[in-house]
C-alpha cells in the first residue's frame, strides 16, 4: 500500500510561471539550456542546469556547479520568484498533446516505498547518474523536479480530477518548442486531500514511468537523512519525495527507434537475406512505412522501407521480457546480425524518440551519418507494469513518454 501525502509546494506566482518553468534537466544539453535561458534570470535552468551560470566549457559535475544551483534556489525564493504555499496541498497537473489531455496528481511519495519496491521500477539505473542527482538534492535540500509515476485508475480519483478540471487553473500556458499545453490546479479542500491519500493507500503499487535516476536519488538522499537523525520518526519531510502520478490508461508511450552506422561488414542484399531467417521481409517502397502492430518493425536502407514481421517461434509469448519488440530486435538484429551487444555503450548505434517522427530516421540515413534505421512499435503501459510486477528489468532505450513533465511548476523542500 503506497503511502503518499500532500506538501507545501514551492511555486512561482502565476504571472511569473512562464518565465520560471522549463524542460527537465535530462532532455537537453548544457548548450541548449544556455540558449533557452538566454538573458532570463528567472529561468529554472539556473537551478537545474547550473553549469550555465559559469563560462562555456565548465564541467557540469564541478562542485561549484552544484553549489551554484543551491545559491540560485535561495535567490529565487528571496526575490519572490518562488514562494512556498502556507498549507499542505495536492496539485492537479494536466498536459495536452495533439488534442489528448492526461491528468496527474502532484504528491509526495514515501521513500521507504521505493526502497521496498512498493514503487516499482522497470529500468536499471547508473550509479554515476544517481550520484549526480543526489548531489543536486543534497545541495538544494529539495526535490526541484518531480518523478513521473503511474497508477491504476480509480473512480474516486477520476471524480476529483473532473471536479478541479472544471475550475479555472492556477497556471495555464503553452510550452515553447513543442507547443503542448500545461495546466495546474491547487487541491486544498481537506476532504479531497483525505480521499486522495486514502485511494492511493488502497493500491498495491505505484510504477515509475520516467525519471528512474531522479527517483533513486531522491529516495537515497531521504534515506541518508533518516539514518543521520537518531530521532527520525518517519514523518519528517525528507522521508518523502515529489512525484506526479497519472492513471496508467491515460499515458502516451511513443516508439523509441534505432539508427545504426554500418551493416557489420555485410552488403545490403546479404543483410536482407540474413533477416529472412527470423523475419518475414517485405519491400514497402520509398514512402515512409510505420509498424502497424506488435512484432512488426520498419527498416529503412538505401532509400527503401521494409516491413519485418517476427516469425513464430522467435519469441516466447509467456515471457514478459522476451515478448517485447525491443528484446526481439536487440537479440535477432542488433546482436545476432550486427554485433551490437551493449546498447548503452556501443558507439555504432543511436536512439531517436518517436516525437521526432520517422522522417528523422530517414534524414539520419540519407545524410550518410547512419547506414540503416529501425523503427519499433511502441511498448504499452500494461507491458511496463507487467514487467515491473514480475521484478524484471526492461532492455535499455525501450520507452519514450510524451509529453515530458515541465519543471518549475511545483518544488518540494526537504525541511
Amino acid at each position: 500500500m503506497p503511502q503518499i501525502k500532500p506538501f507545501r509546494g514551492v511555486r512561482p506566482p502565476a504571472p511569473l510561471v512562464e518565465e520560471v518553468e522549463c524542460r527537465p534537466y535530462d532532455v537537453l544539453s548544457s548548450e541548449e539550456a544556455r540558449a533557452e535561458a538566454g538573458t532570463n534570470e528567472k529561468s529554472l535552468y539556473h537551478i537545474i542546469k547550473p553549469e550555465i551560470n559559469f563560462p562555456e566549457g565548465t564541467d557540469e559535475y564541478d562542485p561549484r556547479v552544484y553549489e551554484s544551483g543551491a545559491e540560485q534556489f535561495r535567490k529565487f525564493q528571496e526575490q519572490g520568484w518562488l514562494v512556498q504555499d502556507e498549507e499542505e496541498n495536492y496539485y492537479l497537473y494536466a498536459q495536452t498533446m495533439n488534442g489528448k489531455t492526461q491528468y496527474g496528481i502532484v504528491l509526495c511519495a514515501y521513500v521507504n516505498d521505493y526502497m521496498n519496491s512498493v514503487i516499482k521500477k522497470h529500468e536499471l539505473t547508473r550509479r554515476d547518474k544517481e550520484e549526480d542527482r543526489m548531489k543536486h538534492v543534497r545541495q538544494t535540500n529539495a526535490n526541484i523536479e518531480p518523478v513521473f509515476l503511474a497508477h491504476h485508475p480509480t473512480p474516486v480519483l477520476d471524480a476529483i480530477t473532473k471536479k478541479y478540471a472544471a475550475l479555472k487553473p492556477e497556471y495555464d500556458f503553452i510550452a515553447p518548442i513543442d507547443g503542448f499545453r500545461h495546466q495546474l490546479w491547487i487541491i486544498s479542500d481537506g476532504k479531497d486531500k483525505e480521499s486522495i491519500t486514502g485511494e492511493f493507500a488502497k493500491m498495491n503499487a505505484l510504477y515509475i514511468a520516467d525519471g528512474h535516476h531522479r527517483s533513486a536519488a531522491a529516495a537515497l538522499v531521504g534515506a541518508e537523512k533518516a539514518k543521520a537523525n537518531p530521532d527520525n520518526t518517519g514523518k519528517e519531510e525528507y522521508n518523502y519525495y515529489m512525484a506526479v502520478s497519472f492513471p496508467a490508461d491515460q499515458l502516451t508511450i511513443l516508439d523509441y527507434n534505432r539508427v545504426i552506422k554500418d551493416l557489420n561488414g555485410m552488403q545490403p542484399e546479404e543483410f536482407l537475406h540474413a533477416l529472412e531467417k527470423n523475419f518475414i521481409v517485405q519491400d514497402k517502397g520509398c514512402q515512409i512505412y510505420k509498424p502497424a502492430q506488435l512484432h512488426e518493425f520498419s527498416l529503412y536502407m538505401d532509400g527503401h522501407w521494409y516491413s519485418l514481421v517476427a516469425r513464430e517461434g522467435t519469441y516466447n509469448p509467456d515471457d514478459p521480457i522476451g515478448v517485447l519488440d525491443v528484446d526481439i530486435s536487440s537479440r535477432l538484429i542488433l546482436d545476432e546480425l550486427l554485433g551490437i551487444k551493449d546498447l548503452r555503450s556501443d558507439k555504432r548505434i543511436d536512439f531517436v524518440g518517436g516525437l521526432r517522427g520517422l522522417g528523422e530516421l530517414k534524414n539520419r540515413v540519407d545524410s550518410g551519418e547512419m547506414r540503416i534505421a529501425l523503427a519499433l512499435y511502441p511498448v504499452s503501459m500494461q507491458q511496463i507494469m507487467d514487467i515491473a510486477d514480475s521484478g524484471k528489468i526492461m532492455p535499455p532505450k525501450a520507452t519514450w513518454f510524451e509529453p515530458k513533465l515541465r519543471s518549475g511548476l511545483v518544488i518540494h523542500k526537504l525541511d
